[in-house]
């Protein structure tokens, strides 16, 4: 299955490690260091420029993305209900 995580945005959700809230995540120090090395090795896909709201840490990106994590979860658990 997939993962619609904004604009035209999906990923397999297999794939997806965690969904993490920017605003509550980013307070710690080790959080924003590993968000600040993973775009030094370009590893981190921007969904679009607006506020960010939620990373999303697959086996090999981070998508940094407009959706707030209780619609990312909310999509997770349509996609395992249908």
């Amino acid at each position: 299955m997939y993962l619609h995580i904004g604009e035209d945005t999906v990923i397999k959700d297999k794939d997806v490690i965690g969904i993490f809230d920017m605003d509550t995540s980013t307070v710690n120090k080790a959080t924003r260091d590993y968000l600040s090395k993973a775009e030094k090795e370009k590893r981190v896909i921007y969904v679009n420029y607006e506020l960010p709201k939620s990373f999303i840490v697959t086996d090999n990106k981070i998508y940094i993305g407009p959706l707030n994590t209780g619609t990312l979860l909310k999509r997770t658990r349509q996609e395992f209900t249908l």
